[in-house]
């Protein structure tokens, strides 16, 4: 054999239309060198491991059943997508997933013509999909849409809206639900398959609606058929809710099991109308550590792919945890708080609080909208709620914000995480717009601390104010600095002066703070941490604009709207002119890398602050000088 012959059956596949040349029978064994390629490559990268690797049958299924790119596959989220994007000529890539200028760790259409829709939030693929159906209909195509779903992400309203719609629109669609929270008995399993490939084949199926119109003319035994073919399926599967809302119901089957994979989504294939398939599979299936651990091999940096053993991460601080602390030591003080979160205990800092106080923590699934209401009937009747959100995920509970927290004045603290730039999961992560929507919001209170001693007093501060208070804070640790025990309520609105200097006073929000401040030591600059971005400190900002020939904003946050947006308007309010330098995140959709690169691409490092105050001066303030 020449060195230029394929060693395994992965080797061969190139694109979908080579995984469909193989024998069924190869299946099986090409499930296995994915789950093989996939261990080895995150162990070395770091990504979403145990989604994936729970997908690797499901994904061959139906890559092998359906005409991919024709045929769309509309997979919820991407976390479960990894086998996807090495099926579908991308394996020789994998090793750049998450990097700068690699491939994304979600799906994007602008990578690959099978990805048919991007998404990095989940809970979209049933109202995307049934996007596509309605469009494949118009066009009188024969295109297939299926939409692959995650059982957490049936937990958003988004996806139950989806389905009813679909459902009432008799819509020609298929979705699957890919459950890894359960597990299948061998006797419960085996007979679940055998029932869904009946129950999915053209003898059932035909004779099940030519019944349903022979016996339509006898009222009296189409009740009877209706009530017997209920109750047979009712002993055996959770059917209801779905075929109440229109899909006819296949389900649960093992989503390990590629025979009876393949041999359902044919059946399915075939027929019309919306369906919907129940697929239970294991989250970290074929790795041991991920199996045991899935949580924390769901997102996980790089690990022995022998041992599991994960890589010592940073020792710095997170502000999770700082959060997570501070949540327990106000718990202990006040028995009205509560703490939500829209499913992300972890990544918020909550499992201490969940641990300590059970009874007053809530999660509530992929539900951002419930979370924000949620919160606000509880702040109705005298609770003090604290919702712990992703800056990214708060988008999603925007318009509860306004109508239901802000408009009614209601006593709702937001600790707002993964604030600015989050790095590897790139644009639809990135906490870059929430100080230019929550700007916006008459009453609200906006906090952005400089480090993790002044995020414990933010939050507490936040906590005793009346009203709706959020702190948003970055991912990962800060400078290092301390926190005491003791929690201080700072003055609402009041900046602080780090530094004096001359000519250019730099008005730095939240985690910029600590390379502003290196810039303004190498240029002799006042540094101003402001702290506040809602209300801002009128008094400060004036001050610094009668007393020093140029104004620089530095914010981790879009720079259309942000707070250097408001340091504008209240210079213009007071008709103080002078320059001023708004640095922030470009009008552009962030790419993803570590947050070092990134801030650097988006000149928000000490080089790119540097160097537009430099170029600033040079352009702006020496003329002036030269004429004076």
């Amino acid at each position: 054999m020449s060195s230029q012959e394929p060693t395994s059956i992965l080797d061969t596949i190139d694109s979908p239309p080579d995984l469909r040349k193989l024998k069924q029978g190869q299946l099986p064994d090409l499930a296995k060198e994915i789950r093989a390629y996939l261990i080895e490559t995150v162990s070395a990268t770091g990504g979403h491991l145990a989604p994936g690797l729970g997908t690797v049958e499901l994904t061959v299924a139906l890559h092998y059943v359906f005409n991919t790119p024709d045929d769309r596959l509309v997979w919820d989220i991407g976390h479960q997508a990894y086998p996807h994007k090495i099926i579908t000529g991308r394996k020789d890539r994998l090793h750049t997933i998450r990097q700068r200028n690699g491939l994304s760790g979600f799906l994007r259409r602008v990578e690959s013509e099978y990805d048919v829709f991007g998404a990095g939030h989940s809970s979209t693929s049933i109202s995307a999909a049934l996007g596509m159906a309605v469009a494949s209909k118009l066009e009188q195509s024969n295109r297939q849409v299926v939409a692959i779903i995650g059982d957490g992400g049936l937990t958003a309203g988004q996806a139950m809206e989806a389905l009813n719609n679909a459902g009432d629109m008799d819509s020609d669609i298929l979705v699957i639900l890919n459950d890894n929270e359960m597990s299948i008995s061998k006797n419960v399993g085996a007979l679940s398959n055998y029932l869904a490939r009946i129950l999915s084949g053209r003898t059932y199926t035909t004779v099940r609606e030519g019944s349903k119109t022979v016996l339509g003319t006898l009222p009296p035994m189409q009740a009877l058929a209706r009530r017997w073919e209920e109750h047979m399926k009712g002993m055996v599967m959770p059917s209801t809710l779905f075929e109440e809302l229109g899909f006819y119901y296949i389900g649960p089957i093992n989503g390990h099991d590629i025979p009876t994979l393949v041999s359902t989504l044919r059946n399915l294939k075939a027929m019309k109308g919306p369906r919907f398939l129940h697929v239970v599979t294991q989250k970290g299936r074929g790795f041991e550590p991920a199996e045991g651990n899935p949580s924390v091999f769901h997102g996980v940096g790089p690990f022995d792919p022998t041992t599991g053993k994960i890589e010592q991460k940073s020792t710095a601080r997170a502000y999770s945890n700082v959060f997570g602390d501070w949540l327990c030591d106000m718990a202990q003080q006040d028995e009205k708080l509560i703490g939500i979160t829209p499913a992300m205990r972890e990544g918020s800092g909550l499992v201490r609080f969940s641990q300590e106080y059970p009874e007053r923590y809530f999660d509530v699934g992929i539900a951002e909208q419930h979370a924000m209401t949620f919160a606000a009937g509880a702040a109705c009747d005298g609770l003090k709620p604290v919702v712990a959100i992703y800056s990214t995920f708060l988008q999603r509970a925007y318009d509860q914000l306004i109508h239901d927290v802000s408009v009614q004045g209601l006593d709702v603290t937001l600790a707002i995480d993964r604030a600015g730039i989050v790095g590897a999961d790139g644009p639809t992560h990135q906490g870059a717009y929430d100080l230019t929507f929550l700007r916006c919001l008459p009453d609200m209170v906006i906090m952005a601390p400089a480090n993790e001693a002044e995020c414990r007093n933010m939050l507490y501060t936040a906590y005793q104010h009346p009203g709706p208070a959020a702190v948003r804070y970055p991912r990962g640790g800060g400078p290092g600095t301390v926190e005491s025990q003791e929690m201080t309520d700072l003055p609402i609105g009041q900046a602080q002066l780090v530094r004096s200097g001359r000519r250019v006073a730099i008005l730095a929000f939240g985690a910029v703070v600590t390379a502003s401040l290196e810039v303004a030591e190498t240029l002799d600059a006042t540094l101003v941490s402001m702290r506040f971005v809602k209300p801002l400190d009128r008094e400060m900002i004036l001050r610094m604009a009668t007393s020093h020939d140029m104004l620089v904003t530095v914010e981790e946050n879009n720079v259309l709207g942000g707070a250097g947006s408001g340091v504008a308007e209240v210079l213009n309010s007071e008709d103080c002119t002078i320059a001023v330098v708004n640095l922030g995140l470009p009008d552009e959709h962030i790419e993803q890398g570590t947050p070092d690169e990134v801030l650097a691409a988006c000149g928000l490092d000490f080089d790119g602050i540097r160097q537009s105050i430099d170029n600033a001066i040079a352009r702006r303030l020496a003329p002036i000088l030269e004429s004076a």
